[in-house]
Protein backbone atom coordinates (compact mmCIF):
# COMPACT_ATOMS: atom_id res chain seq x y z
CA UNK A 1 0.00 0.00 0.00
CA UNK A 2 2.50 2.30 1.29
CA UNK A 3 4.59 1.77 -2.69
CA UNK A 4 1.09 2.55 -4.04
CA UNK A 5 0.47 5.66 -1.85
CA UNK A 6 4.85 6.98 -3.58
CA UNK A 7 3.15 6.34 -7.08
CA UNK A 8 0.28 8.08 -6.85
CA UNK A 9 2.55 11.06 -5.37
CA UNK A 10 4.80 10.66 -8.22
CA UNK A 11 1.91 10.78 -11.07
CA UNK A 12 0.90 13.86 -9.19
CA UNK A 13 4.70 15.27 -9.33
CA UNK A 14 4.69 14.96 -13.27
CA UNK A 15 1.92 17.27 -13.68
CA UNK A 16 1.35 20.89 -13.10
CA UNK A 17 -2.04 19.89 -12.24
CA UNK A 18 -2.76 17.36 -9.40
CA UNK A 19 -4.92 14.33 -9.56
CA UNK A 20 -8.17 14.85 -8.25
CA UNK A 21 -9.09 12.63 -7.84
CA UNK A 22 -7.71 9.90 -10.34
CA UNK A 23 -10.35 7.17 -11.13
CA UNK A 24 -8.34 3.95 -11.82
CA UNK A 25 -10.27 1.44 -13.67
CA UNK A 26 -9.06 -1.65 -13.31
CA UNK A 27 -9.99 -5.47 -14.76
CA UNK A 28 -11.50 -6.88 -11.43
CA UNK A 29 -12.40 -3.84 -9.61
CA UNK A 30 -12.93 0.09 -9.35
CA UNK A 31 -10.57 2.19 -6.86
CA UNK A 32 -10.55 5.88 -5.96
CA UNK A 33 -7.35 7.28 -5.49
CA UNK A 34 -7.78 11.04 -3.24
CA UNK A 35 -5.09 13.47 -4.43
CA UNK A 36 -1.75 12.40 -2.53
CA UNK A 37 -3.63 10.01 0.02
CA UNK A 38 -4.79 6.37 0.02
CA UNK A 39 -6.70 5.21 2.75
CA UNK A 40 -4.93 2.11 3.64
CA UNK A 41 -7.83 0.41 5.59
CA UNK A 42 -10.40 0.87 2.42
CA UNK A 43 -7.35 -0.09 0.35
CA UNK A 44 -7.19 -3.41 2.02
CA UNK A 45 -10.45 -3.97 2.28
CA UNK A 46 -10.89 -3.71 -1.99
CA UNK A 47 -7.82 -6.18 -1.76
CA UNK A 48 -9.35 -8.87 0.12
CA UNK A 49 -12.49 -8.40 -2.07
CA UNK A 50 -10.37 -9.22 -5.33
CA UNK A 51 -7.08 -10.93 -4.72
CA UNK A 52 -5.28 -9.61 -7.62
CA UNK A 53 -6.88 -5.78 -7.36
CA UNK A 54 -3.16 -4.64 -6.03
CA UNK A 55 -1.15 -6.09 -9.06
CA UNK A 56 -3.56 -4.99 -11.51
CA UNK A 57 -3.04 -0.95 -9.81
CA UNK A 58 0.68 -1.53 -9.75
CA UNK A 59 1.00 -2.36 -13.48
CA UNK A 60 -1.18 0.68 -14.08
CA UNK A 61 0.53 2.82 -12.80
CA UNK A 62 3.75 1.65 -13.27
CA UNK A 63 3.14 1.94 -17.09
CA UNK A 64 1.27 4.90 -17.31
CA UNK A 65 3.24 7.82 -16.61
CA UNK A 66 1.55 10.11 -18.37
CA UNK A 67 0.34 13.77 -17.71
CA UNK A 68 -2.29 14.15 -15.01
CA UNK A 69 -4.03 16.29 -17.61
CA UNK A 70 -4.38 12.66 -19.52
CA UNK A 71 -5.42 10.98 -17.15
CA UNK A 72 -7.93 12.58 -15.77
CA UNK A 73 -9.38 12.98 -18.94
CA UNK A 74 -9.42 9.06 -19.37
CA UNK A 75 -12.53 8.49 -17.23
CA UNK A 76 -14.56 11.16 -15.76
CA UNK A 77 -14.76 10.55 -11.80
CA UNK A 78 -17.20 8.35 -10.01
CA UNK A 79 -20.52 9.98 -8.41
CA UNK A 80 -20.66 9.83 -4.96
CA UNK A 81 -24.33 10.41 -3.84
CA UNK A 82 -25.14 12.46 -0.39
CA UNK A 83 -27.30 10.91 2.25
CA UNK A 84 -29.34 13.87 3.98
CA UNK A 85 -29.69 12.24 7.44
CA UNK A 86 -25.57 10.37 7.82
CA UNK A 87 -27.74 7.07 6.13
CA UNK A 88 -26.22 5.25 2.82
CA UNK A 89 -28.52 2.30 2.00
CA UNK A 90 -27.93 0.04 -0.79
CA UNK A 91 -30.49 -2.02 -2.46
CA UNK A 92 -30.31 -4.97 -4.44
CA UNK A 93 -33.86 -4.95 -5.14
CA UNK A 94 -36.74 -3.16 -6.91
CA UNK A 95 -39.53 -4.21 -4.13
CA UNK A 96 -36.80 -3.62 -1.41
CA UNK A 97 -36.17 0.01 -3.22
CA UNK A 98 -39.80 1.00 -3.19
CA UNK A 99 -40.58 -0.36 0.74
CA UNK A 100 -37.59 2.21 1.56
CA UNK A 101 -38.80 5.05 -0.77
CA UNK A 102 -42.90 4.02 0.78
CA UNK A 103 -41.03 4.53 4.08
CA UNK A 104 -39.89 7.95 3.44
CA UNK A 105 -36.11 6.89 3.10
CA UNK A 106 -35.90 7.64 -0.59
CA UNK A 107 -33.49 10.56 0.44
CA UNK A 108 -30.99 7.46 2.02
CA UNK A 109 -30.77 5.25 -1.38
CA UNK A 110 -26.99 5.73 -2.79
CA UNK A 111 -27.23 3.00 -5.07
CA UNK A 112 -29.67 0.75 -6.27
CA UNK A 113 -29.97 -2.34 -8.59
CA UNK A 114 -30.33 -2.39 -12.25
CA UNK A 115 -34.26 -2.89 -12.28
CA UNK A 116 -35.46 -0.71 -9.49
CA UNK A 117 -37.26 2.48 -11.58
CA UNK A 118 -39.76 3.79 -8.71
CA UNK A 119 -40.06 6.27 -7.72
CA UNK A 120 -38.65 8.19 -10.26
CA UNK A 121 -35.88 9.98 -8.04
CA UNK A 122 -33.98 6.29 -7.96
CA UNK A 123 -33.30 6.51 -11.61
CA UNK A 124 -30.39 8.99 -11.32
CA UNK A 125 -29.17 6.99 -8.66
CA UNK A 126 -25.83 4.39 -9.53
CA UNK A 127 -26.61 0.89 -10.97
CA UNK A 128 -24.75 -1.33 -8.84
CA UNK A 129 -25.40 -4.99 -10.81
CA UNK A 130 -28.31 -6.81 -9.52
CA UNK A 131 -29.19 -10.35 -7.75
CA UNK A 132 -27.47 -12.29 -9.79
CA UNK A 133 -24.45 -10.16 -10.69
CA UNK A 134 -24.07 -7.44 -7.57
CA UNK A 135 -21.29 -5.63 -8.49
CA UNK A 136 -19.32 -6.01 -4.91
CA UNK A 137 -16.20 -3.38 -5.64
CA UNK A 138 -18.81 -0.94 -6.85
CA UNK A 139 -21.24 -1.30 -3.30
CA UNK A 140 -18.53 -0.78 -1.09
CA UNK A 141 -17.09 2.16 -3.21
CA UNK A 142 -20.51 3.79 -2.04
CA UNK A 143 -19.51 3.66 1.24
CA UNK A 144 -23.17 2.16 2.51
CA UNK A 145 -24.02 1.70 6.40
CA UNK A 146 -27.23 -0.67 4.75
CA UNK A 147 -27.17 -3.12 1.76
CA UNK A 148 -30.65 -4.86 1.28
CA UNK A 149 -30.84 -7.94 -0.78
CA UNK A 150 -32.90 -11.33 -0.79
CA UNK A 151 -31.49 -14.03 0.97
CA UNK A 152 -29.49 -16.96 -0.65
CA UNK A 153 -27.51 -14.36 -2.48
CA UNK A 154 -23.25 -15.25 -2.76
CA UNK A 155 -22.72 -11.39 -2.72
CA UNK A 156 -23.94 -11.43 1.01
CA UNK A 157 -20.72 -13.42 2.60
CA UNK A 158 -18.68 -11.32 0.57
CA UNK A 159 -20.01 -7.48 1.58
CA UNK A 160 -19.92 -9.34 5.17
CA UNK A 161 -16.38 -10.41 5.26
CA UNK A 162 -15.63 -6.73 4.21
CA UNK A 163 -17.34 -5.43 7.22
CA UNK A 164 -20.28 -4.29 4.98
CA UNK A 165 -24.02 -4.58 7.11
CA UNK A 166 -26.26 -6.38 5.19
CA UNK A 167 -30.43 -7.03 6.18
CA UNK A 168 -31.69 -10.31 4.28
CA UNK A 169 -35.25 -9.89 3.59
CA UNK A 170 -37.80 -11.67 1.39
CA UNK A 171 -41.53 -11.89 0.75
CA UNK A 172 -43.49 -14.51 -1.23
CA UNK A 173 -47.13 -13.86 1.00
CA UNK A 174 -48.93 -10.95 1.85
CA UNK A 175 -48.23 -12.06 5.64
CA UNK A 176 -44.37 -11.51 4.70
CA UNK A 177 -44.75 -8.43 3.03
CA UNK A 178 -46.27 -7.03 6.06
CA UNK A 179 -43.85 -8.55 8.55
CA UNK A 180 -41.18 -7.47 5.61
CA UNK A 181 -41.93 -3.93 5.71
CA UNK A 182 -41.92 -3.28 9.72
CA UNK A 183 -38.31 -5.23 9.55
CA UNK A 184 -36.86 -2.54 7.08
CA UNK A 185 -39.21 0.07 8.91
CA UNK A 186 -37.21 -0.87 12.35
CA UNK A 187 -33.89 -1.16 10.58
CA UNK A 188 -34.57 2.90 9.20
CA UNK A 189 -35.58 3.63 12.80
CA UNK A 190 -39.35 3.87 12.34
CA UNK A 191 -40.54 1.18 14.38
CA UNK A 192 -44.02 0.92 13.53
CA UNK A 193 -44.28 2.56 10.29
CA UNK A 194 -43.69 -0.82 8.34
CA UNK A 195 -47.67 -1.52 10.12
CA UNK A 196 -48.98 1.80 9.84
CA UNK A 197 -48.05 1.45 5.48
CA UNK A 198 -49.00 -2.17 5.42
CA UNK A 199 -52.66 -0.96 7.10
CA UNK A 200 -53.20 1.76 4.68
CA UNK A 201 -52.03 -0.32 1.51
CA UNK A 202 -55.12 -2.87 2.64
CA UNK A 203 -57.69 0.44 3.09
CA UNK A 204 -56.89 1.21 -0.40
CA UNK A 205 -57.10 -2.43 -1.56
CA UNK A 206 -60.33 -2.86 0.03
CA UNK A 207 -61.23 0.11 -1.82
CA UNK A 208 -60.48 -1.24 -5.03
CA UNK A 209 -62.35 -4.35 -4.06
CA UNK A 210 -65.45 -2.30 -3.62
CA UNK A 211 -65.61 -0.96 -6.98
CA UNK A 212 -65.32 -4.45 -8.54
CA UNK A 213 -68.88 -5.37 -10.83
CA UNK A 214 -70.78 -8.07 -9.20
CA UNK A 215 -70.93 -9.79 -12.40
CA UNK A 216 -67.08 -10.39 -12.56
CA UNK A 217 -66.27 -11.44 -8.20
CA UNK A 218 -65.85 -15.50 -8.06
CA UNK A 219 -65.38 -15.47 -11.73
CA UNK A 220 -62.24 -17.76 -12.50
CA UNK A 221 -58.65 -16.24 -13.75
CA UNK A 222 -55.69 -17.76 -15.65
CA UNK A 223 -52.65 -15.04 -14.77
CA UNK A 224 -49.60 -15.86 -16.61
CA UNK A 225 -46.29 -14.40 -15.63
CA UNK A 226 -42.44 -15.04 -16.58
CA UNK A 227 -42.89 -14.79 -20.52
CA UNK A 228 -46.30 -16.78 -20.28
CA UNK A 229 -43.90 -20.17 -19.19
CA UNK A 230 -45.94 -19.43 -15.85
CA UNK A 231 -48.77 -19.12 -13.94
CA UNK A 232 -49.23 -16.93 -10.42
CA UNK A 233 -50.96 -19.92 -8.19
CA UNK A 234 -53.49 -18.92 -5.42
CA UNK A 235 -50.92 -19.28 -2.43
CA UNK A 236 -48.09 -16.56 -4.59
CA UNK A 237 -48.80 -12.85 -3.26
CA UNK A 238 -50.06 -12.09 -6.96
CA UNK A 239 -52.91 -14.89 -5.69
CA UNK A 240 -53.78 -13.30 -2.93
CA UNK A 241 -54.23 -9.88 -4.58
CA UNK A 242 -57.33 -12.08 -6.71
CA UNK A 243 -58.85 -13.50 -4.01
CA UNK A 244 -58.79 -10.22 -2.46
CA UNK A 245 -60.82 -8.83 -5.16
CA UNK A 246 -63.46 -12.18 -5.23
CA UNK A 247 -61.99 -13.32 -8.51
CA UNK A 248 -60.76 -17.11 -8.11
CA UNK A 249 -57.95 -18.21 -9.01
CA UNK A 250 -57.47 -21.31 -11.58
CA UNK A 251 -53.95 -22.18 -10.66
CA UNK A 252 -54.07 -24.40 -7.25
CA UNK A 253 -51.53 -23.43 -4.67
CA UNK A 254 -50.35 -27.01 -4.04
CA UNK A 255 -48.50 -26.81 -7.83
CA UNK A 256 -46.35 -23.65 -5.93
CA UNK A 257 -45.80 -20.28 -6.43
CA UNK A 258 -45.43 -19.79 -9.93
CA UNK A 259 -45.28 -23.34 -11.29
CA UNK A 260 -44.72 -23.66 -15.23
CA UNK A 261 -47.51 -24.56 -16.76
CA UNK A 262 -48.15 -25.69 -21.13
CA UNK A 263 -51.15 -24.50 -22.91
CA UNK A 264 -52.95 -27.85 -22.03
CA UNK A 265 -53.30 -26.29 -18.45
CA UNK A 266 -55.35 -23.36 -19.08
CA UNK A 267 -57.60 -25.04 -22.00
CA UNK A 268 -58.73 -27.93 -19.42
CA UNK A 269 -58.85 -24.81 -16.42
CA UNK A 270 -61.10 -22.98 -19.00
CA UNK A 271 -61.07 -19.15 -16.96
CA UNK A 272 -63.49 -16.51 -17.58
CA UNK A 273 -60.73 -14.14 -17.97
CA UNK A 274 -57.30 -14.72 -19.33
CA UNK A 275 -54.32 -11.87 -17.73
CA UNK A 276 -51.18 -11.60 -19.95
CA UNK A 277 -48.46 -8.90 -20.13
CA UNK A 278 -46.29 -7.40 -23.11
CA UNK A 279 -43.31 -8.02 -20.62
CA UNK A 280 -40.94 -10.49 -21.23
CA UNK A 281 -41.76 -10.95 -25.23
CA UNK A 282 -44.93 -12.66 -23.96
CA UNK A 283 -46.38 -14.78 -27.27
CA UNK A 284 -50.00 -13.77 -28.12
CA UNK A 285 -52.64 -15.79 -26.41
CA UNK A 286 -54.53 -16.65 -29.58
CA UNK A 287 -51.06 -17.87 -31.03
CA UNK A 288 -51.23 -20.37 -27.80
CA UNK A 289 -51.79 -24.32 -28.81
CA UNK A 290 -55.71 -24.68 -28.70
CA UNK A 291 -56.01 -21.07 -27.38
CA UNK A 292 -58.38 -19.86 -30.01
CA UNK A 293 -60.95 -21.77 -29.43
CA UNK A 294 -60.84 -21.31 -25.65
CA UNK A 295 -64.28 -19.39 -24.52
CA UNK A 296 -62.69 -16.35 -22.74
CA UNK A 297 -60.25 -15.72 -25.98
CA UNK A 298 -63.63 -16.00 -28.18
CA UNK A 299 -65.32 -13.42 -26.01
CA UNK A 300 -62.70 -11.46 -25.51
CA UNK A 301 -61.97 -11.85 -21.97
CA UNK A 302 -58.17 -11.29 -22.41
CA UNK A 303 -56.02 -8.89 -20.86
CA UNK A 304 -52.80 -7.62 -22.11
CA UNK A 305 -51.10 -5.68 -19.24
CA UNK A 306 -47.78 -3.36 -20.70
CA UNK A 307 -44.82 -4.47 -19.47
CA UNK A 308 -44.09 -0.70 -17.14
CA UNK A 309 -47.49 -1.87 -15.29
CA UNK A 310 -46.64 -5.20 -14.91
CA UNK A 311 -44.07 -4.40 -12.72
CA UNK A 312 -46.44 -3.43 -10.52
CA UNK A 313 -48.35 -6.74 -10.34
CA UNK A 314 -45.21 -8.76 -10.33
CA UNK A 315 -43.32 -7.55 -7.40
CA UNK A 316 -44.28 -8.06 -3.56
CA UNK A 317 -43.72 -4.73 -2.48
CA UNK A 318 -46.34 -1.72 -1.10
CA UNK A 319 -47.65 -0.75 -4.56
CA UNK A 320 -49.78 -4.10 -4.11
CA UNK A 321 -53.09 -1.64 -4.01
CA UNK A 322 -52.17 -0.36 -7.18
CA UNK A 323 -51.55 -3.80 -8.71
CA UNK A 324 -55.08 -4.15 -8.02
CA UNK A 325 -56.15 -1.53 -9.19
CA UNK A 326 -54.26 -3.04 -12.63
CA UNK A 327 -56.27 -5.87 -12.54
CA UNK A 328 -59.56 -4.26 -12.08
CA UNK A 329 -58.81 -1.94 -15.10
CA UNK A 330 -58.41 -5.16 -17.44
CA UNK A 331 -62.33 -6.20 -15.89
CA UNK A 332 -63.46 -2.89 -16.62
CA UNK A 333 -61.75 -2.66 -20.28
CA UNK A 334 -62.89 -6.33 -21.17
CA UNK A 335 -66.84 -4.90 -19.79
CA UNK A 336 -66.18 -1.62 -22.16
CA UNK A 337 -65.23 -3.86 -25.21
CA UNK A 338 -68.43 -6.01 -24.62
CA UNK A 339 -70.74 -2.65 -24.73
CA UNK A 340 -69.29 -2.06 -27.89
CA UNK A 341 -69.79 -5.35 -29.48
Amino acid sequence: VQALRESVKNLNLCSATPISPVYFRPTAAQIFVQHRSLDARSFAAFARAESDMILNLQKLVAGTLVTASAVAHAAPPATVVSSSNGRRIVSLQPSLTEIVCALDACKDLVGVDRYSNWPNTVQALPRVGSLSDAQVELIVALKPDLVLMRPRNRAVDRLQALGVPVLTVDATSHGELRAQLEVVAKELGRPGAGIALWEQIQKRVNAVRARVPAHWVGKKVYMEVHGGHAAASESSFIGETLSQLGLKNVVPGDLGLFPKLGPEFALRANPDVLISTDAYATPAVAGRPGWSQMPAVKKGHVCRISAERFDVIARPGPRIDEAAEEILNCLLEIDRRNARR
